[in-house]
């Protein structure tokens, strides 16, 4: 049977927890003002024009005094037992906003809490005929169950407050081809748990994004990519893929059955049917070396072409305010070679003493008080204990949007990098991760970069561009601006979708961190990264052809900035022909959310 989302339950990296009441100060604050007595006693009415004699005057206070006795009373009692929880001190609090809320009702985020809503429905069916079953009642009724992932989307693209299904419970394993390197799996099946269950095969994914935590027909639903100018999106991968939509029932989609849909539905963005199954095409499963080294832009343009013809994996991160340029490329180990011999110059501890007596010396600027052997005891992690993004966090937390500050975190990890330059040498799904860091705005975008033949070096003037424009404009922004990038996509929905094979993509990411939970201060990063993503928007996107990647794409509030964005999107993508599908396979709009309905509103919603 079907199971809802319990309140305790795991569900693969869902963030998922009960909305709950909140006593604080701006309650009592409420209670209080309208109980206390009037300060100043000229401003209080008599009930007669006539002066009252001394002993009707003793009789109207006690009268009045026996009120405020019973209104605060009231006050007293009405506080003392609202069912607040203390769980919830953390809310902030505004007169009986907080009311406790159905049990049946919860609160679900995406992973850095930038999204929320709060639904009643929410589905996790444990088979295919389960989620058939969902799917045909949701449908009968008109009630929306909107296909969402591991929720680490930074848009936020699969909540609604409508309704949910989730197969984190179909995370199966279905067959292996050794021969054909193919493997069937659930959707619901996460990468790493894939990677682990098929490398007894001697097989692997043949690329990975940075993370590890996605369910797989998340991964391909919204295009996503790992790095290589050789290799193309992860919706490449896809062989074929079996789809319960509302109005046809289950369906298999492939190149051979019906390939004008499979190649629309591969990146679908989870409005053509929910992705129940899907078979990949593997790669064998091999050891890579990754070489991390420190450049800089004048010695990135004359090796550019050659690194990206001659590395299978290169990724540039470049560090705002400094010339600092990571390059890191990953090769499979030489079976005649094998794995270079290298002695790092410098020991962990020292790549990240920089960064830990920079912390330590902002304590003394921004946070006197813990500065002392005691207090620091009682309030502070051992910051040796930390892991350089971590620090870097607890850096940032400081004063996220003082563009000095930001400068010195900068420089602090420029010389990290300085200081871990070398070789490590691991299978691919641990090479190729990525530490992103703690919770984050991201925008990214993908825009054409020529062929691998001959690369434009548009890649390379976006980055001028875009560090020029920080400068000038004095944006606080934190590292790395991380660029990637990929062959073409045949999926028509792709951001690298294109007709011509040798076509290369570019992807490059802008970020602002949310190291703090303080909600004015969250609430300002916000509002600075949103600048930050607006002048991009303006001076770069229509110049270089870019596109935001689907997980990554914002709403707008205003009507003519979502008026332009509709339109934009038009231009480089087939939305009649992604909207036809949407109203043949789903025409009631059960799979549909907010964001899918605007960025692609059908006839009759315009």
């Amino acid at each position: 049977m079907s199971r809802a989302l319990s309140l305790r339950r795991s569900v693969r990296a869902f963030h998922h927890y009960h909305h709950h009441a909140n006593p604080h100060s701006n309650l009592l604050k409420a209670l209080s003002s309208t109980t206390s007595p009037n300060p100043n006693p000229n401003l209080a009415r008599p009930f007669s024009s006539l002066s009252p004699s001394p002993s009707s005057s003793g009789a109207e206070f006690r009268k009045y005094l026996g009120y405020l006795a019973l209104l605060l009373g009231c006050g007293v009692a009405t506080y003392c037992s609202f069912p607040f929880s203390d769980s919830a001190k953390h809310k902030k609090a505004q007169l009986f906003r907080y009311a406790p809320l159905p049990e049946d009702l919860h609160t679900v985020s995406n992973w850095s809490g930038t999204h929320e809503v709060q639904t009643r429905v929410f589905h996790q069916p444990e088979s295919l005929e389960e989620l058939e079953q969902v799917v045909k009642d949701a449908n009968e009724k008109k009630q929306k169950i909107r296909p969402v992932g591991s929720g680490l989307s930074p848009n936020g693209i699969g909540l609604t407050r409508a309704g949910m299904v989730n197969l984190a419970l179909m995370d199966k394993v279905l067959e292996v081809d050794e021969e054909k390197k193919r493997v069937r799996v659930q959707a619901g099946i996460r990468v790493q748990q894939l990677v682990d269950a098929i490398k007894d095969h001697g097989i692997t994914l043949q690329n990975f994004a940075s993370i590890r935590e996605q369910q797989i027909g998340g991964i391909v639903q919204v295009g996503a990519h790992g790095t290589g100018a050789r290799l193309p999106p992860i919706d490449e991968q896809v062989i074929s893929m079996k789809l319960v939509t509302p109005a046809k029932r289950t369906i298999e989609v492939s190149k051979e059955k019906d390939p004008e849909l499979f190649y629309l539905a591969r990146c679908g963005l989870g409005g053509l049917g929910v992705v129940a199954e899907v078979t990949l095409q593997c790669v064998e499963r091999q050891q890579l070396v990754e070489h991390t080294v420190i450049s800089d832009m004048k010695e990135i343009k004359k090796k550019h072409k050659k690194l990206l013809s001659e590395n299978k994996h290169v990724k540039y991160l470049y560090i705002p305010y400094t010339d600092s340029v990571v390059v890191v490329t990953c090769n499979p180990v030489s079976k005649w070679k094998g794995p270079p011999k290298f002695k790092p110059k410098y020991s962990h501890d020292e790549a990240i003493q920089h960064a830990r007596d920079l912390y330590q010396e902002s304590l003394k600027k921004y946070r006197p008080e813990v500065t002392t052997a005691e207090s620091s005891e009682d309030s502070e992690p051992d910051i040796n204990e930390l892991s350089f993004t971590e620090l870097r966090d607890k850096l940032l937390a400081l004063d996220p949007l003082n563009r000095d500050h930001v400068i010195q975190v900068n420089q602090a990890e420029a010389e990290f990098w300085r200081k871990s330059e070398g070789y490590r040498v691991g299978w691919s799904d641990e090479i190729l991760g990525f530490d992103c860091g703690g919770q984050q705005w991201v925008s990214e975008t993908c825009f054409p970069a020529g062929t691998l033949a001959k690369p434009s070096m548009k890649d390379l003037e976006y980055i001028e561009d875009l560090k020029k424009l920080i400068e000038k404009e004095e944006i606080p922004a934190p590292a790395p601006i991380e660029q990637r990038w990929t062959a073409c996509s045949k999926s028509p929905m792709s951001p690298a979708s294109s007709s011509a094979e040798d076509d290369i993509f570019s992807w490059v990411g802008i970020i602002m961190y949310l190291p703090t939970m303080d909600s004015q201060q969250r609430k300002e990063i916000t509002e600075e990264f949103f600048r930050y993503r607006r002048l991009s928007q303006t001076q770069l996107w229509d110049k270089y052809s870019a596109y935001e990647h689907w997980a990554k794409i914002e709403v707008p509030k205003d009507k003519d900035e979502l008026v332009a964005l509709q339109a934009r999107l038009r231009r480089r993508f087939p939305v009649d022909e992604y909207n036809k599908a949407r109203k043949e396979l789903d025409p009631n709009g059960i799979l549909s959310n907010n964001m899918l309905g605007k960025l692609f509103p059908l006839p009759d919603t315009i």
